[in-house]
């Protein structure tokens, strides 16, 4: 007995050595970590445990963490294929959020045991570690992880089903209050004066019900009491078809004013001019939405209109309305738009000062709104999104069909969930599910979300409804195979007052040595208005002595600042190009301009490769290898001097010039890395111009200097300018400019 109690307690001993030592092995195996955590976590087929072999309760496989298991299974299946969709992010979202609630859950229960909750920990850890895991290798999950991630109505969805499958109750949300603002921290709301004379010049502002639709019969409602939205986004998931309306052919490719426009341009417009006043136009960058718009407006008689951009497009769309509809008076809202022109047909506002303006814009009658980067609005709970939400109720609430469009590069089918707050603001959906015409044209297909066939149809309803999205590699014939976009930008706050004060003292300094050589000439020679030959010649004196390095400030010293404060905002615009399109080229004449772009890009985790001069051969290539291989990496940042010459990087079609060259033969070099023998896309070079400054003035100059350049080709006389040239002419612009002017 005593030899059997001895073999008995050495068994348990040994037993609990084996116990102890699997406990540390599954504590100190973190290369079996997270194969643990899936077969843990799944409960009941295969309890990590060493060498016991003991298979957990049944209970294990019970409730939450089961089918977070599964759940994340999928996940991460899903991107070790590279067949991430829309749902699978949804999925992602949810399981992470879920996974938070249920620790704190865990934690908090007052009746649980220190074995259990220690227990039921570790398997959420083994969730976690999978989430983790597949965020390393898709990063762009990482900001659904973020404790303030919008969820969307998918999201929700999914979250009712998976605590419904774990056989808890689900809890009838309450709609969420609108947060209530306190005075002291209330947007401060401003009516400008020119406004208000508009107002008091027509006091009886009536709505516009000219256009009401004809009413239609009443049909049998199959859908009635579907959920739809749901269904909608899935629908641009699933079904695979053409994600652009059909449009009708144009009669004319010019516009009254003379400007010739591109066939896909033309189709649009005359969709509209046919009566369609909803367009979601995705076209991609370079493809002219701008114009589109604008002529869609005039077709449409859609004015007032109300343009709503980003800050660093706001100037552009002046100049362009300018361009293409020169009888309409455009005016752009800068701070509280003390400057503007209440009286203007075409009204231009930025996002970030739009909350200031909304009031009185939603009363001053406008008949049509146009949303530029509509992407930006994709947030349903920011400031921003509820302007534009609010502003476009009240249009259509004045106004029976006003021309409303979202104009986005973004591709819809990478993210389509984004897409749900711009079919509202277009008036195809609200909060509850589709309106009367997209309702009617669900109904129309005759199917409810449980037939096979109503994915299909659901996205065509949605489509015909005004999608409108075209490629440069879809109208490759109609648009040119290279082409130059300015893109003109406002230099705001201290840095923009201090370069246009340091411009201002530039030209001072010029007028005040013409005076002085115009009083001290000898030749006894006078003429009439401006000797532009003695401009000519102090402008020549002034670039002699930049030479000579002899003067403060001058051309030179401006135009490199200049190009400094445009970083940030040309780097802006390359990331917004980068998330449309895919690979971007950026090149910047200063390292200063590049180091400015390269931390804009890292905060906002975009990958990128950066080019210089100071750089080894190996790491060069490199650098070019992973810009051109490397699907991850979408900005090339590169030196216009050190990169401009030598590479081939055509796996790109879109370039921003951040700083202007003083030789057109600089910029072509820049723009031929992309537009080469094998490019099969239209090439665009995005040129950043800072308005209002003598960037303007260069940039007129080099295309001049581009022309002579053409003519010389030809066989012309004409001498090709060189940097020195561009730099005096600037001079004597701004001279001439300054003396006219005084």
């Amino acid at each position: 007995m005593a030899r059997r109690g001895q073999r008995q307690s050495g068994a348990a001993s040994g037993t609990g050595r084996r116990q102890s030592g699997d406990t540390r092995r599954e504590a100190g195996d973190t290369r079996r970590q997270s194969g643990d955590a899936r077969r843990q976590s799944s409960g009941g087929r295969g309890a990590s445990g060493g060498s016991s072999g003991r298979r957990r309760p049944a209970k294990d496989a019970e409730g939450l963490i089961p089918v977070l298991a599964k759940a994340v299974r999928e996940v991460e299946g899903a991107v070790e294929r590279a067949a991430i969709k829309p749902s699978t992010r949804t999925k992602f979202q949810v399981v992470a959020m879920l996974v938070r609630e249920e620790r704190a859950r865990v934690n908090a229960e007052p009746s649980a045991t220190d074995a259990y909750r220690a227990e039921q920990l570790r398997r959420l850890d083994g969730v976690a570690t999978i989430l983790a895991k597949t965020a390393a290798r898709e990063p762009a999950l990482l900001a659904l992880l973020a404790e303030d991630a919008v969820m969307s109505e998918a999201a929700v969805a999914l979250r009712r089903e998976m605590l419904t499958a774990a056989g808890l109750e689900v809890a009838e949300e309450a709609p969420a209050p609108e947060p209530e603002v306190a005075p002291e921290t209330a947007v401060r709301r401003v009516v400008p004066q020119t406004v208000v004379a508009r107002q008091l010049a027509n006091p009886f502002l009536t709505p516009d019900f000219s256009a009401a639709p004809v009413s239609r019969p009443v049909r049998p409602r199959r859908l009635a009491g579907w959920e739809l939205i749901t269904p909608l986004l899935r629908s641009f998931e699933y079904a695979a078809a053409s994600a652009s309306m059909p449009l009708p052919e144009a009669a004319n490719l010019r516009t009254t004013t003379g400007q010739e426009l591109m066939p896909h341009q033309a189709r649009l417009i005359a969709s509209a001019a046919a009566g369609h006043r909803t367009f979601l136009l995705a076209d991609e960058p370079g493809l002219g939405k701008t114009a589109q718009a604008l002529l869609a407006a005039r077709a449409a008689d859609a004015y007032p209109l109300l343009v709503v951009v980003p800050n660093v497009v706001k100037t552009n769309w002046a100049r362009e309305a300018q361009l293409w509809t020169p009888q309409k008076k455009a005016t752009v809202i800068h701070g509280d738009g003390d400057s503007i022109d209440g009286f203007a047909d075409i009204v231009v506002v930025n996002y970030e000062v739009l909350d200031r303006h909304v009031g009185w814009l939603g009363e001053l009658g406008f008949r049509g709104m146009v949303v530029d980067e509509a992407h930006f609005i994709k947030n349903k709970k920011s400031q921003r999104s509820r302007n534009v939400l609010e502003l476009s109720d009240r249009i259509r609430s004045r106004s029976t069909r006003p021309l409303l469009m979202a104009l986005t590069g973004t591709p819809l089918i990478n993210s389509i969930e984004d897409f749900t707050a711009i079919w509202q603001f277009l008036g195809w959906t609200d909060q509850q599910g589709p309106r009367a015409d997209l309702m009617e044209a669900l109904e129309e297909t005759e199917l409810v979300p449980a037939d096979p066939g109503f994915y299909a149809a659901a996205r065509s309803a949605v489509i015909n409804m005004g999608i409108v999205r075209r490629r440069k590699v879809d109208v490759a014939a109609d648009i040119p195979a290279r082409r130059i976009a300015d893109l003109p930008v406002e230099l705001d706050g201290a840095v923009g007052r201090s370069i246009r004060e340091a411009e201002r003292e530039l030209a001072a300094r010029l007028v005040a040595r013409y005076h002085t050589a115009l009083e001290t000439r000898t030749s006894g020679v006078t003429v009439e208005g401006i000797d532009h030959e003695l401009v000519r010649r102090v402008a020549g004196w002034e670039r002699q002595e930049m030479d000579n390095k002899k003067t403060g400030e001058n051309v030179f010293s401006l135009v490199r600042r200049i190009g400094l404060a445009k970083a940030g905002l040309a780097a802006d615009y390359a990331a917004q190009l980068a998330q449309s399109v895919g690979k971007v080229v950026f090149f910047a004449r200063h390292i200063e301009a590049m180091d400015t772009a390269e931390e804009l890009f890292a905060e906002r985790g975009i990958k990128f490769s950066s080019i210089r001069g100071d750089q080894s051969a190996t790491k060069r290539q490199k650098n070019i290898d992973a810009f051109v291989n490397d699907p991850e990496v979408s900005i090339a940042v590169c030196s216009l001097l050190a990169a401009g010459v030598g590479l081939n990087l055509q796996v790109a079609s879109n370039v921003v010039l951040a700083e202007l060259s003083w030789t057109n033969a600089e910029q072509t070099q820049a723009i031929d890395r992309v537009h080469r023998i094998g490019q099969e896309e239209p090439v665009t070079a995005w040129r950043i111009i800072a308005a209002q400054t003598v960037d303007t003035r260069i940039a007129d100059l080099i295309d001049s200097k581009a022309g002579l350049a053409a003519k010389a080709l030809d066989g012309s006389d004409e001498e090709v300018g060189s940097s020195a040239d561009i730099q005096l002419e600037a001079l004597v612009s701004l001279l001439t400019d300054a003396l006219s002017k005084g």
